[in-house]
């Protein structure tokens, strides 16, 4: 994909490389990082029409000395889910673009699982409010199973309205690998579709492997950012798949595939976030993280920047991003050093954006993003009744830092005849209520991993459906969570003795905050602290509580309609 730029425009390009007219911007001083030779050059960098003229000697009407820092192309996400932030895209972009990010393509699929493709639209336009510049795949799978009930359907037949839009690059995370592994049509419709336009086909197939990774792979999808195991990310390069590396607020992998990356593979791997949190976007910071951390574990930093840079230009096409270089886009990231990537300053076409990791740009207009009304029925205590049977029972089992989960087998605890949670044990009930349709449906399981000694937690983010899903010590503080998520039209709460002692509200698709970047992570802190005060011993267990009801991900989650084994893709009973 390209950019348009008229025939004056590309004069003033030529004038200003040949210095008969003046740049407007000129950056003197620094390093500068060439993507292509892998090496440092000095000289400055001419800006004109938001382009890079080039590097040399220039004069221009402004210069900014950057004496001492290090200048890189803006960074690139490959792979991010906007709506996992809580944030809407307007206030996300504050929090990427002041950690040097000018680029990032997004799946919509949390939103468009709950109101279709009004959704999608509704982000791009927000997105348009900002400097950051933000393309879009395609949701490929909504629902993202047959397993679970959400507010909308999308068909290639409706995806075809939007595919052929120029902030469009591709189809989404193929999630229904089994769908595609059996040859499923709705799933086959909607790759022929996206490869007949030639655009990207973005993967997701956790521990895939063998015949059914061909499989898979035969359909022309060409990414993976699930790998978690380094043997797994190993088989999936070698058969040709980038691999997006991820480090997202609840999922960590970077530290397991970075070993994998050297100089001969390193042009199909990236790093990705996924789902990212505010307070990580601010405290821990998002791409400029990244490198940091693959640094320290022993990336050479010119690849790392090239990884962030240049690779994912390429792959999505982008012949004028993700190089310094002339003609291209002046989208620069200025760093204080290459080992810790402390961001001095960011350009977007060659205007200041941020500064000292702060960003320093005025949205362009308001936000107006849709709300969508909770429509949930026949909820109440006797909805969370499950009869107690003596024998091992199916329980959620929480990896910490990872979103799979494990099956274990554990005797549950009885009273009057029911299955109770058990805090001795941090065996806690957990239960998924359907919030778009009205259809009655609430499943009702237990996990171990949470922690809780008193209340309950529970929010309206439950991939990829976002139905209601909330886990407690008792029923009446878990129904107490269910009917304030509903008041607020959705949100994130923090339980106890039947009163709600700290909470988000996320009236925008039950999804997303009508608040600043830094108030939603006041927010959220506060939601965590009163989530530890009650025990939790999780990071961000609303992070880790959004992913139990994702039937994508191996191996025992649980949806509106009940407890789901992933490896089989179909439901199980509670009971063994």
């Amino acid at each position: 994909m390209t950019d348009h730029k008229s025939k004056k425009e590309l004069r003033t390009l030529i004038q200003a490389a040949r210095g008969t007219r003046p740049c407007d911007t000129v950056l003197s001083g620094g390093r500068i990082v060439n993507v292509f030779t892998g090496e440092l050059e000095s000289g400055d960098i001419g800006i004109a029409s938001g382009r890079i003229v080039g590097i040399g000697a220039y004069e221009g009407a402004e210069t900014i000395d950057v004496s001492g820092a290090y200048l890189c192309p803006g960074f690139i996400e490959s792979h991010i889910h906007i709506e996992s932030s809580c944030l809407v895209p307007s206030q996300f972009a504050r929090g990427v673009v002041a950690r040097g990010t000018t680029t990032v393509i997004a799946d919509p699929h949390e939103i468009a699982n709950v109101m279709g493709l009004p959704g999608i639209v509704a982000m791009h336009r927000d997105a348009l409010l900002t400097p950051l510049e933000v393309y879009f795949v395609l949701p490929s799978c909504v629902p993202a199973t047959g397993l679970e009930t959400s507010g909308a359907s999308l068909l290639a037949e409706d995806l075809s309205q939007l595919i052929d839009e120029d902030w469009v690059v591709g189809l989404g995370e193929v999630m229904n690998f089994p769908g595609v592994i059996a040859g499923a049509d709705d799933v086959l419709d909607k790759i022929v579709m996206t490869r007949k336009r030639k655009k990207l086909i973005d993967g997701h197939a956790p521990l895939v492997s063998g015949s059914g990774l061909t499989a898979y792979l035969s359909t022309g999808i060409g990414s993976d950012h699930e790998c978690t195991r380094q043997a797994e990310a190993a088989e999936k390069l070698g058969q040709g798949m980038f691999i997006m590396i991820r480090e997202g607020t609840d999922a960590h992998n970077l530290d397991t595939l970075i070993g994998l990356v050297n100089e001969k593979n390193f042009w199909f791997t990236t790093l990705v976030g996924d789902d990212i949190h505010p307070g990580d976007l601010l405290r821990r910071g998002h791409i400029d993280y990244f490198l940091k951390r693959a640094v320290a574990r022993g990336i050479d930093p010119i690849t790392g920047i090239r990884m962030a840079t240049i690779v994912p230009a390429m792959r999505a096409g982008f012949s004028h991003l993700g190089a310094l270089s002339p003609g291209r886009q002046a989208d620069i990231t200025v760093v204080e050093n290459i080992s810790d990537f402390g961001v001095r300053m960011v350009f977007k076409k060659g205007r200041l954006v941020a500064r000292d990791m702060r960003a320093c740009f005025e949205n362009s207009g308001t936000s107006d993003m849709p709300r969508v009304p909770m429509h949930v029925s026949g909820f109440g205590t006797e909805s969370l009744r499950v009869p107690f049977r003596e024998g091992a029972a199916r329980v959620i089992g929480v990896i910490p830092g990872q979103i799979l989960t494990d099956e274990l087998m554990l005797e549950l605890k009885g009273e009057n005849g029911a299955a109770v949670p058990d805090t001795g044990r941090d065996i806690l009930k957990i239960a998924v209520v359907e919030r778009h349709r009205g259809t009655g449906n609430t499943a009702v399981g237990f996990v171990r991993g949470f922690g809780l000694k008193a209340g309950a937690v529970g929010s309206s983010v439950g991939h990829d459906s976002h139905n209601i899903t909330v886990v407690g010590t008792n029923d009446l503080d878990i129904v107490a969570a269910v009917r304030r998520i509903i008041d607020l039209g959705g949100g994130q709460v923090v339980v106890k003795d039947g009163a709600v002692i700290s909470e988000l509200a996320l009236p925008i698709a039950g999804l997303m905050s009508e608040l600043s970047l830094e108030d939603v992570d006041a927010r959220m802190d506060k939601n965590m602290k009163a989530a530890a005060a009650v025990g939790c011993v999780l990071e961000n267990p609303f992070m880790t509580l959004s992913f139990l009801p994702l039937a994508v991900i191996p191996k025992l989650k649980i949806t509106d309609r009940g407890l789901v084994d992933v490896e089989k893709f179909d439901f199980v009973p509670l009971y063994v």
